[in-house]
């Protein structure tokens, strides 16, 4: 493989990994794979947003809860514009409802991070084999 042909590979993988995490399930809609874009886009999306109305907006909390937070991160950037909305301490959550909420947003970036991981995978196996071809 020529000194080209490697930055060309490391371009695209880093391209469809920033894809995924911009909007999960986007790699695999850039690869043509609907189906699964369509099923990971709706699970990653359905267990935040389900995490975010079970304990508030106030779960996603980049000051206090940083380990919580960096998996949250992970789904997108959007999470750091909910977590600077939340910042402000407005939205004060106590008890298991915080906690649930906190696991399933978490859940969800770590999901995420999994599917970023299949995509970019998927991607240089496709690479290799047009290679080959």
């Amino acid at each position: 493989m020529t000194a080209r042909a490697r930055e060309n590979q490391i371009l695209l993988l880093t391209f469809v990994a920033l894809l995924s995490w911009l909007v999960p399930g986007a790699g695999y809609f850039w690869l043509k794979e609907k189906k699964r874009a369509i099923i990971v886009f709706a699970t990653i999306a359905i267990t935040f947003w389900l995490g975010v109305y079970i304990g508030s907006i106030g779960v996603i909390d980049p000051v206090v809860a940083k380990p919580w937070y960096a998996a949250q991160i992970i789904n997108s950037p959007m999470v750091a514009l909910l977590g600077h909305a939340a910042a402000g301490g407005n939205f004060p959550v106590y008890g298991k409802p915080h906690e649930i909420g906190q696991i399933y947003t978490s859940v969800s970036g770590l999901l995420n991070l999994l599917c970023i991981v299949n995509v970019v995978y998927l991607a240089h196996v496709r690479w290799a084999q047009q290679g080959r071809s």
